[in-house]
């Protein structure tokens, strides 16, 4: 009898951690998620397979509760997906953005190594290491130049894995994940909060939408097609990081533009741009080349940036209307 492949999921309750958890279990994995005992646990996304996995607790900021975990549960995968990821935070609290996001990485792939440094690690890697792009599209050599404290600590978590891979022979890699989105996605993310607002707009809870910079361009994809590159990545004969991306770019007043015409709306009307949204140091352009991925390891999306928003709209329409 085959033995199951057991994986760890360090952010299992973020968007990207909860379809992670639900594709894995499809294809016959055990599943745990890490938790942090101090969190304020938000087990939503989670939906119906809670019952399907073992929550464990453990902290990316102490690396003896994160040698405890792989000890206990012996992961044949890793995913790193835990971070302080929300980039206008990371200017408020860069600090903990570096302990968490960086150092954070460097503790999880020590414990790997002292526990068992046959399992497989993945780190998420982002777009945002990209920051000020030094070429268009970007792909896995293009030079990083991060415009955030997120961006930077992103950059750091990203060599840390390279350096345990060519230091210590580890199957660890990363996925440069460019903006991937769902219905699941926080609030506190602009397309999330397009898609909400314009909801609670549509049914008379709101008026307007105010928005930082309607010009910045950004590659969407759906978060539950770019889980499935994360499983794959782990399961080389060899291990690579790659760009995961659509070869799209849109812009923020695109993504508006669709969303309130999904719910019967014209976005001139609603939307305000506010200067308190901007960051200080902005991002223009993100584009990736998804080339190696869709090459190396037969991936692509499935889910196109028009369905992805609508998919978006639909929800957040259904779930304000279940509300009143």
């Amino acid at each position: 009898m085959t033995t199951p492949k057991r994986a760890l999921i360090t952010g299992i309750t973020g968007q990207d951690g909860s379809y992670l958890a639900e594709f894995l279990l499809q294809n016959g994995y055990e599943v745990a998620g890490m938790v942090r005992r101090t969190s304020g646990l938000n087990l939503e996304r989670l939906g119906g397979v809670l019952d399907r996995i073992k929550i464990v607790s453990g902290d990316l900021l102490d690396v003896a509760s994160l040698v405890d975990v792989v000890k206990n549960f012996a992961p044949t995968e890793v995913y790193n997906l835990a971070a302080q990821s929300f980039v206008t935070t990371s200017w408020n609290q860069p600090e903990f953005t570096a302990d968490v996001t960086a150092l954070g990485v460097t503790r999880l792939l020590d414990a790997v190594r002292i526990v068992n440094p046959e399992v497989r690690f993945y780190q998420a890697s982002s777009s945002e290491m990209f920051g000020k792009v030094r070429e268009v599209p970007q792909n896995e050599l293009t030079p990083f130049h991060p415009r955030s404290p997120y961006g930077v600590a992103k950059v750091y978590g990203h060599w840390i894995t390279v350096n345990y891979r060519e230091s210590f022979d580890m199957y660890a890699c990363s996925g440069i994940l460019f903006n991937h989105e769902s219905p699941r996605r926080g609030l506190e993310f602009v397309t999330r909060k397009i898609s909400h607002q314009v909801a609670r707009i549509k049914f008379g809870l709101a008026k307007e939408l105010r928005l930082g910079n309607l010009d910045a361009k950004r590659d969407w994809g759906f978060a539950g097609d770019y889980v499935k590159a994360m499983w794959l990545m782990l399961n080389q004969d060899r291990p690579e990081d790659y760009v995961i991306a659509t070869g799209e770019t849109h812009s923020v007043r695109e993504f508006c533009e669709i969303a309130f015409a999904r719910a019967g709306l014209n976005y001139e009307n609603h939307v305000i741009v506010d200067e308190q949204f901007f960051r200080p140091a902005e991002v223009d352009l993100l584009i990736g080349d998804p080339k190696k991925a869709n090459d190396g390891l037969g991936w692509k999306t499935e889910v196109s940036f028009v369905e992805l928003v609508e998919m978006m709209v639909d929800s957040d329409i259904k779930d304000c209307s279940g509300r009143l």
